[in-house]
């Protein structure tokens, strides 16, 4: 930490050089300010640092001084008086602004101001020039000042992650540029001054919008280094052969159809990625770039490779993954250093013999291709990965040997050969999968495979048969429609019947006879309690309408009964004549706001179920019982049924606990469960008349 450790107390302020970069510090140290006549270099990286003392800039021989990843939100102008300071690091801040007087800093040479809120750079900042190495990353720029040129002494400038659209004239000044990163900016043509930029070594464009490059970049005699990955580049021009000295080429995910033949003189290309464009083909020339090491051409649309990919001697990386190739040439072999060689999800048939000449190879990815087999010779290879499946469990698999039918030669299966043809993992192609499988099941095979015993069949006009169906002789099997009960019936027979009910059960209300003389509820017969069970009400549609105008619900039926409808059928004696296409316009959202009939309308009020029956009963029977009873009146006058929701509720158990025989308490239970979630919102004639009683219920919806 200290380069001068103090041994005697007269040579303690020799420091030359503190680091407490991690020490989550709030302030600089005091310490640190005692040592203003030697101190060299301050490193207070990653602290917690907001404010920036008037004592540090007295330290007069401070030559480096780092202040990254702190909080500070104010440089003060005193930083014009360290005149000594060679290299500042103000990078991951919250600074907004520099001081003008930056330009004082004569002997700067390294500056880095990345990742803070800066809008603009100073006037006075391009006097900076001895400045060598400049970091602008991420400071929100949208332009670079018109005499940025000044700054001729540059060696390396980061202008990543920000808006800038252009490059000034004067930035052809650079001549001195050895590094120039542009990447993730708005660029969308790269200026001609970029070919006058003679010393540049590497050039950052990714992330941009460019659509191509100027001619000038061929003179870029020393560019090492190319990465243009992530624009929208749709041809390059042939003078980018002109790169005599590259070595790593960048081209993935561009908008790219072919290559030009100018890339076989870049003889000393090693690297070269052009994955995810839209390649047809490899031009032939790539087989004069003999230095290539790595050749990545994934996610094109590659089917032919050309023999000339032989002449590659010195390649170890080949991946042709995601494309359309249906062979690989014999001249593969050739390719004696290869060590990865990937060629998953195209549509080869066969692998050429030739592939056991490399001797080099350790990985070999084949899966998702059409392989009936694999060539003999690949026994002579020291592998250590053969992939020929997705969800392969081991990299290396047990192969025997078998007979080739065509041509009587030797080849090596294992239970993963031949191959399937592979689908990728989408969501059209498994919508597709699922739509053919299903289309080969009757209806009785998909209900089996659902392990269902019924389903919904949805009732058409008959008009409207499809004819092609007819012909095919499609047959619906074992469809069952549950009928709705008049529970919850809204034809105009039902409706009458419901009404007729409720007048006859509110006239006996006056005879209701004393609780000793109170008649026994009757068990149904089995043959009617199955009936019953059978045919559990099911919910209905119902608009607001439909509650409102229930005193009209015959004539609207009657209207409404030749119009199209979802209807709920349990007779299967014609459903062999019935489609079972469902056409939009049948479905409820097409008949919003209208009623939704029933087929048997006649058989509806005849099949009243128990819960209506034990509700209607017990409802008045509890009123009835209550009057008899000597404790009612105290309780039915301490009770508001208008602000109190749950007095029924109180009633009905008051009833249960006292008057009830134990025969049917579980009837009153199940009342209780069954109407105590329900919502008092109807205000119809008969629900006003029954809360009026005492009961705040939606008597209508159970008659």
């Amino acid at each position: 930490m200290f380069r001068c450790i103090p041994l005697f107390r007269g040579c303690n302020r020799q420091v030359e050089c503190i680091d407490k970069r991690h020490c989550s510090l709030a302030n600089v140290p005091d310490d640190v300010l005692r040592y203003s006549r030697t101190l060299e270099e301050l490193l207070l990286d990653s602290n917690h640092i907001r404010d920036l003392p008037k004592g540090l800039f007295r330290l007069v021989k401070l030559r480096r001084l780092s202040l990254s990843d702190n909080e500070i939100g104010l440089l003060p102008s005193d930083i014009a008086s360290l005149v000594n300071l060679v290299e500042l690091d103000i990078s991951k801040n919250d600074i907004s602004d520099i001081p003008e007087n930056i330009k004082f800093l004569k002997c700067l040479q390294t500056l880095d101001i990345s990742s803070n809120p800066l809008a603009k750079l100073p006037a006075g900042f391009v006097q900076l020039k001895n400045l060598t190495v400049l970091g602008l990353n991420d400071i929100s720029l949208t332009r670079l000042p018109n005499d940025f040129g000044n700054l001729s002494n540059l060696q390396s400038l980061e202008l990543r992650e920000n808006s800038i659209r252009t490059l000034p004239p004067s930035f052809a000044n650079l001549t001195k540029l050895e590094r120039l990163d542009l990447g993730s900016n708005e660029i969308s043509e790269l200026p001609s001054l970029i070919g006058q930029l003679s010393s540049l070594q590497e050039l950052w464009l990714d992330c941009n919008e460019l659509f191509t490059l100027p001619t000038e970049i061929e003179n870029l005699k020393n560019l090492t280094c190319l990465d243009v990955s992530e624009n929208r580049l749709e041809y390059l021009p042939e003078e980018i052969g002109g790169l005599e000295n590259l070595t790593d080429l960048h081209l993935s995910q561009n908008c790219l159809e072919s290559l030009p033949e100018g890339i076989g003189k870049l003889s000393k290309l090693t690297i070269f990625k052009v994955d995810q464009n839209r390649l047809l083909s490899l031009t032939p020339e790539i087989g004069n770039c003999e230095s290539l090491q790595e050749l990545i051409l994934t996610e094109n649309l590659i089917s032919e490779l050309p023999s000339s990919i032989g002449k590659l001697v010195n390649l170890t990386n080949l991946n042709l993954d995601r494309n359309r190739l249906s062979q690989i040439p014999a001249q593969i072999g050739n390719l004696t250093r290869l060590s990865v060689l990937s060629l998953r999800e195209n549509r080869l048939n066969f692998l050429p013999e030739e592939t056991g000449m490399l001797k080099e190879l350790h990985v070999l990815d084949v899966s998702g291709n059409r392989l009936q087999y694999l060539p003999i010779t690949i026994t002579a290879l020291n592998l250590k990965a053969l992939w020929l499946a997705e969800n392969q469990s081991q990299p290396m698999l047990k192969f025997q040997t078998d007979i080739n039918e065509r041509n009587g030669a030797k080849v090596l299966t294992c239970f993963l050969l031949p191959q399937q043809e592979y689908h990728p993992e989408s969501m059209e192609n498994l919508l597709r999968d699922s739509g053919e499988q299903d289309s080969r099941l009757s209806w009785e095979q998909k209900n089996e495979k659902n392990d269902r015993t019924s389903f919904v069949k949805f009732v058409e006009d008959e008009k409207e048969l499809d004819d092609e169906e007819k012909e095919k002789g499609n047959e619906v099997v074992d469809s069952f429609r549950p009928q709705r009960s008049s529970i919850t019936s809204v034809t105009s027979s039902s409706s009458e019947t419901s009404a007729t009910q409720f007048k006859d059960a509110v006239q006996s209300l006056a005879d209701i006879p004393d609780s000793d003389d109170l008649p026994e509820v009757e068990q149904m017969p089995e043959e009617n309690a199955e009936d019953v069970e059978s045919n559990r009400p099911l919910y209905r549609a119902q608009t607001r309408e439909d509650l409102l105008d229930e005193d009209t619900a015959g004539e609207s039926s009657e209207e409404e009964e030749g119009e199209k409808h979802v209807g709920f059928d349990t007779d299967v004696e014609d459903q062999n004549d019935r489609p079972n296409k469902l056409h939009r316009r049948d479905t409820p959202h097409h008949l919003k706001n209208k009623r939704i009939n029933l087929i048997d309308s006649q058989k509806d009020h005849e099949k009243v179920t128990l819960e209506s029956k034990v509700l209607l009963l017990l409802s008045f029977l509890c009123i009835g019982v209550l009057k008899q009873t000597d404790k009612f009146d105290y309780h039915i006058n301490s009770l508001n049924f208008k602000k109190n929701k749950s007095s029924w509720l109180i009633i009905l158990r008051f009833f249960l606990m006292v008057c009830l025989k134990d025969a049917l308490i579980p009837i009153v239970i199940y009342l209780v469960r069954l109407i105590q979630n329900h919502t008092f919102s109807c205000r119809c004639r008969k629900c006003s008349w029954v809360n009026s009683l005492g009961l705040p219920i939606n008597f209508c919806r159970y008659i």
